[in-house]
């Protein structure tokens, strides 16, 4: 499961990098205004999973709720089908 975490985390950041890029070249601020609040939410869920103690009855929901965010990702070369909810 860290794995999938590490993996959404660096797609979070490619994202972030490409809405900038977005924005900054072809005015897409309400791009920005939509999706990047959603992409941070992603990412605190992500690291308040590798924070957590495996012990924490909410763990089990949340590692299904990332390997369900993880699925946007199921293009990308180094997404692994082990991942799948």
């Amino acid at each position: 499961m860290d794995d999938l975490v590490e993996f959404l985390i660096a797609r979070l950041n490619d994202d972030n990098h490409a809405y900038a890029y977005v924005a900054g070249t072809l005015g897409g601020e309400a791009l920005l205004d939509s999706h990047l609040p959603m992409l941070d939410l992603i990412e605190q869920l992500a690291r308040d999973y590798k924070a957590m103690d495996p012990s924490d009855s909410r763990s089990v929901g949340l590692a299904y709720a990332l390997r369900v965010l993880g699925q946007s990702y199921t293009e990308h070369p180094a997404y692994l089908q082990e991942w799948r909810p």
